[in-house]
């Protein structure tokens, strides 16, 4: 109290808060400029503002007649920047530097805590600062003074390299940009040259400079002043004494942006340890892949109950080898795709678990008996296998994580349950892959301990013995089939031909299948299975030798060959011209994207494949390949859709006879053949129409479709 006597209150004021140019007001501070020498009595030429950056440009004149201004330095400067010869683009019209540019810039971001206040009649009033910005002279005359200079450089060695010989033509090469992902786009958003680009995109206003004792400035000073004296606008200062101290300092929102953020895709074992449990084991097991149970424990901390945690991991993982791999749906949700092929997410899922249920029943699997199960590319089997397991040169890929014993032995029912969830995985993929089903032992764990090594060779050796063992009882099963049809078909005076089956030729031929395995080929058992149709050989297995490429008759009647001529004269009807190794690449994928248990799942040879393609109105091109040509001999087979039912028909087969004797040819040879064959000039559209329907070009040649290497 004795405090309060001491220092009584002299004066209050009223404090009122104008709002009516809140949002125009800015202060101007010239830091070059001492505060003496004010530019107010100076003329102002012009001015303009880029209101969303806060940015102010202002013309001034230069007091020329000054006893301190250099006269020839601002003749010299004039003539640098303008040249010679003046025009209305001019910097300085007078040839005489007479003006000078202040440039701004933001003196601070945040003006909420700035207000400009002005004092009348025991009243204070104050009105908000939108901005206060810092004018300082611009030296971009400079710039444009040098680039005159390398203009006029630039002009004299023109000049002089008039009578240089055109330069030669030179080859391009067009690249396609990748698809900008989220984090380039941002990095490129937060560049510096593009916020330079976003702020020179922003045009200027050009504003109407008005001195201080002008009428008009006289007037919009008024607005300083608040309106009318009701007090409705100064609500906001109509606080409790708590609100009011929060507006004179309230929180700072720069502490919340200091905090150290961590990358999107890494999540903290702290921040891990908020989530429901759950939550916690599906995160770990989709960035881990593959775990033991004690592992998957210990991260999730000793006071985590292990039945709940047992209970959770059924739900996001299967049992292999006594380890928990991720599920296949948690790493491929619905609506996704391969990012190499395109496939669907239901595609990949199918294929994973395939590879999830080998390492069931062996340690070891190798690469190119998966991609030839699920027709896959080599990328996605790829990534499949760098999940959960590691390769190992000359053996294959092994899983990645020891036998855990000691689980399977302390968790039998949580085993037994596993067990039958891969019993019913298994049923699905035998329907689908149209595996053949093989006698496995069963184990009271559910899960096959450590397997013995088999190496490439061994398989090999091992589908031999096989193929040998089958043999004799496949000839006599061949024997009687024939005889059961020459007995019930066969007219008065008709002699089958029969060939005799080699042994040796088979058994060489198992072995070139061996060695280079036909990716067309759907079905999983060994070389000998994929030339058998229902336990015959193809070709025979229909009941007759195949007459001239063309399927025998009433093989066309069957589903599968219904299906199989649907998508070829549909492939056909689009690319007119395909090698028969990219007509497999199509039909990979069109079986990718059929459903479960489609009959072209079958199984379909490249045999069966050729002869529905020229069942199908399409002809083989004989393209003669040079001689050093590293295309591989899928790639040499050339087909070509004969005839349409369109215009175009008899230009198409015209083209594709000059390519049955010219490996490459130019266009201009192309026209004069087509005009001597047609009997009529065509025009530029319907050659046009012809090349693009079957041709490629390149270096000025024109090719095929698929005979080019590139």
């Amino acid at each position: 109290m004795a405090n309060e006597e001491d220092d009584p209150v002299v004066q209050e004021i009223d404090v009122y808060l104008a709002k009516s140019l809140a949002e125009k007001l800015y202060l101007f501070q010239y830091p070059v400029r001492p505060a003496s020498m004010t530019y107010d009595d100076i003329p102002h030429l012009s001015a303009k503002i880029k209101p969303k950056q806060q940015k102010v440009e202002l013309e001034m004149a230069i007091d020329t007649l000054n006893p301190n201004y250099c006269r020839s330095k601002g003749e010299q400067i004039a003539l640098n920047v303008d040249g010679a010869c003046a025009d209305e683009s001019s910097t300085y019209s007078s040839k005489l530097m007479d003006k000078q540019t202040f440039c701004s810039s933001q003196s601070t971001s945040n003006t909420a805590r700035y207000a400009a206040a002005l004092y009348r009649q025991g009243e204070l009033h104050l009105t908000p600062l939108h901005g206060i910005l810092q004018l300082r002279p611009s030296f971009s005359y400079l710039d444009k003074a040098d680039a005159k200079h390398r203009e006029r450089e630039a002009a004299n060695e023109g000049d002089s390299s008039q009578d240089e010989a055109e330069e030669d033509v030179k080859q391009i090469t067009v690249r396609f940009s990748r698809p900008e992902s989220e984090q380039a786009r941002q990095r490129r958003v937060q560049s510096y040259e593009f916020l330079q680009k976003k702020h020179a995109e922003e045009p200027w206003v050009h504003l109407h400079y008005y001195g201080l004792r002008d009428s008009r400035s006289e007037h919009e000073r008024q607005y300083l002043l608040c309106q009318g004296s009701s007090g409705v606008e100064n609500t906001e200062l109509v606080k409790s004494p708590s609100e009011y101290l929060m507006m004179l300092m309230p929180p700072s929102p720069e502490e919340e942006k200091d905090k150290p953020v961590a990358p999107s895709n890494v999540l903290s074992m702290a921040q891990l340890r908020t989530l429901p449990l759950a939550d916690q084991i599906k995160i770990l097991m989709k960035n881990v892949k593959v775990m033991p149970f004690a592992n998957l424990m210990s991260l999730l901390g000793p006071s985590i109950d292990s039945v709940a945690v047992l209970r959770g991991i059924q739900k996001v993982a299967m049992l292999v080898q006594g380890n928990w791999v991720v599920k296949s749906d948690i790493l491929y949700p619905k609506d996704s795709s391969s990012p190499h092929s395109g496939v669907p997410a239901e595609v990949l899922c199918r294929g994973r678990d395939f590879v999830m249920w080998k390492f069931t029943q062996s340690r070891w699997v190798v690469r190119k008996e998966v991609a030839a199960v699920t027709k896959l590319c080599t990328e996605d089997v790829k990534d499949f296998l760098e999940h959960m397991a590691v390769v190992r040169i000359n053996k294959g890929w092994e899983f990645i994580l020891p036998y855990d014993g000691e689980f399977i032995r302390k968790h039998p029912d949580v085993v037994q349950r596993q067990h039958m969830l891969w019993t019913g995985i298994q049923a699905k993929l035998e329907k689908v892959y149209n595996l053949v089903k093989e006698s496995l032992p069963k184990k009271p764990d559910g899960q096959s301990g450590p397997a013995a090594l088999l190496s490439g060779d061994q398989r090999v050796q091992v589908a031999k013995s096989k193929a040998q063992q089958n043999h004799a009882l496949l000839e006599r099963e061949l024997q009687r089939r024939k005889e059961q049809m020459q007995a019930s078909s066969v007219l008065p005076g008709v002699r089958i031909k029969e060939e005799p089956m080699s042994e040796e030729g088979e058994e060489e031929e198992d072995r070139d299948a061996e060695e280079d395995e036909e990716p067309m080929d759907t079905s999983l058992g060994g070389s000998l299975h994929n030339r058998l149709a229902n336990g015959l050989p193809s070709g025979r297995a229909t009941g007759g030798d195949s007459f001239n490429g063309h399927p025998p008759p009433g093989c066309a009647s069957t589903p599968v060959a219904r299906e199989l001529r649907a998508f070829v004269e549909a492939t056909f009807q689009r690319q007119f011209v395909l090698t028969l190794s990219e007509l497999k690449r199509l039909f990979n994928l069109h079986l990718a994207s059929l459903p479960p248990g489609h009959t072209l799942f079958s199984g379909i040879s490249d045999r069966m494949l050729q002869d529905t393609v020229l069942a199908a109105g399409c002809k083989q091109i004989l393209v003669p390949f040079p001689p050093q040509t590293a295309a591989s001999p899928d790639e040499q087979k050339v087909f070509a859709l004969w005839e349409s039912g369109d215009m175009s028909d008899q230009h198409r087969q015209v083209l594709l006879e000059i390519f049955s004797k010219n490996y490459r040819v130019r266009r201009n040879m192309i026209q004069s053949r087509l005009t001597q064959e047609c009997g009529e000039d065509l025009s530029k559209q319907e050659v046009d129409k012809v090349l693009k329907d079957c041709c490629v070009s390149y270096g000025g040649m024109w090719y095929l479709k698929g005979t080019v290497q590139s």
